[in-house]
């Protein structure tokens, strides 16, 4: 997320929160992709993190990309911590350790989504190697400890750093050393965003199975295939993972509303200052809670919107649907995670197909298929099935999706190259985190040094 909102708009009732999910309801022709990237900055002389300050600094990268795209700085308690684009063109962002994230503009096409990808780490180079900075594709960083890892000056982490070692074990490897690809998707209806849901849900585990891509932790195998998606097992299950109300089959907004009311807040931001909420859900501050410590104490409209992006379940309701399971990786799977979800929810036949094939599965047996994924990638199981022969089925689904829509580039070509990177893993059967591991093992010598050449962008 870019920014936070100061939306000063009171709150009247909790039918206004549910309202305000609603209104994302777009008919199909308005439907967009939102793809957003985060990739680890290090230097090349030494393979060591970036700190924030100094010319040579994210600071240095966030002002050289300011000069060359003019968009709008985001400022922070005087620090550049992003930018804003026009209208339609995204933003640029920094994570807690530093890990720089593009919000994409939301497009029409997963061929406009790679063109945008690719611009952006064109530009992006072009600031950073005269720094001697580069960038590293991967879900978790590979070898800095979390006290090497550099921290932001973002009000809200300073708070987020403070509270995630009271909720679990991992919010804080959460935060500074994982990275994602993910993308946001439209709906239709309520019903339209169920289902779309409830199949983002139940396949969330396979996406973090085929982009498993962060095998390593200080320096050396962790033994996962998906650090990151370990990590999300215990980093605050009140706001994160799997939720089981979501698989009920008349699920609804109202139904976000109440769940999200009853979590614990992270902050409110009064004339440019963020006060600590840790200590209540919104429920309590919307009755009232904090008239006696934060000035102008009522809930707003804005204090909503910021509180649903402090929500971390594997698949986030907004005003739109963001899918949470896939680790950072190379380049081309910027563009394979939303053409994987695109073909899948975008295509009224794709969308039947894996729906029904989906139906039946329950909340546990899915739980229970997200717990084995981090270890054990596609060879986890659902049923009796190996989830190598579940993804190639789903995506033979998402391929047909894709075909349906008959996107074409100026060439010619429909969207379902982009599916190529997953197909591959499907084929070869083993995760880009399996090989990695290998070449450690065998080429590497043992050393993890080599994962910053071949997995830089």
């Amino acid at each position: 997320m870019a920014r936070d909102t100061t939306d000063s708009r009171p709150i009247e009732k909790i039918d206004d929160l549910v309202a305000y999910l609603a209104k994302g309801c777009k008919p199909r022709e308005k439907w967009r992709i939102g793809t957003e990237h985060e990739k680890f900055p290090f230097y090349v002389d030494g393979n060591a993190p970036v700190p924030y300050a100094g010319p040579r600094g994210i600071q240095g990268l966030l002002e050289g990309m300011r000069e060359k795209l003019g968009w709008e700085p985001i400022v922070d308690a005087g620090n550049l911590i992003g930018l804003g684009g026009p209208t339609g063109q995204g933003a640029i962002s920094l994570e807690p350790g530093g890990q720089f994230e593009l919000s994409g503009a939301p497009l029409e096409t997963i061929h406009q989504t790679c063109r945008e990808g690719n611009a952006h780490l064109a530009q992006l180079r072009e600031i950073a190697e005269p720094l001697g900075i580069r960038f590293l594709g991967l879900g978790g960083s590979p070898k800095w400890t979390l006290a090497e890892t550099p921290r932001m000056p973002k009000s809200r982490y300073d708070i987020m750093t403070a509270y995630m070692p009271k909720v679990g074990t991992q919010g804080l490897d959460m935060m500074y050393r994982t990275c994602t690809i993910q993308v946001n998707l439209d709906f239709e209806s309520e019903a339209d965003m169920r289902r779309k849901m409830q199949v983002g849900l139940k396949l969330q585990p396979l996406a973090t199975a085929l982009f498993a891509n962060s095998p390593f932790t200080d320096g050396r195998p962790n033994g996962l295939q998906s650090w990151r998606g370990d990590i999300w097992r215990d980093t605050d299950n009140q706001r994160s993972g799997l939720h089981e109300f979501c698989f009920s089959p008349d699920f609804g907004f109202a139904d976000y509303v109440e769940w999200a009311l009853d979590v614990p807040m992270y902050f409110v931001i009064r004339e440019g200052r963020y006060y600590d909420m840790t200590h209540m859900t919104f429920r309590q501050f919307m009755d009232g809670a904090a008239r006696k410590e934060v000035p102008d104490g009522e809930a707003t409209m804005g204090d909503w919107t910021n509180h649903l992006s402090t929500l971390f379940p594997d698949v986030r309701l907004k005003r739109f649907l963001e899918m949470r399971g896939a680790d950072g990786g190379p380049w081309r799977r910027i563009c394979a995670l939303p053409a994987f979800w695109v073909g899948l929810l975008y295509d009224a036949e794709a969308l039947d197909q894996v729906d029904a094939l989906t139906a039946n599965w329950t909340y546990k047996e899915t739980h229970a298929m997200r717990d084995a994924v981090p270890r054990d990638g596609l060879n986890a199981t659902m049923r009796n099935s190996s989830l190598r022969e579940i993804a190639r089925e789903v995506l033979g689904i998402s391929r047909l999706g894709l075909l349906n829509r008959r996107r074409l580039n100026s060439d010619g070509f429909d969207e379902t190259h982009y599916l190529a990177p997953l197909e591959e893993v499907v084929a070869r059967g083993t995760t880009s985190a399996e090989d990695m591991v290998r070449a450690y093992h065998t080429r590497w010598g043992g050393s993890i040094e080599p994962v910053f050449m071949e997995q830089a962008y």
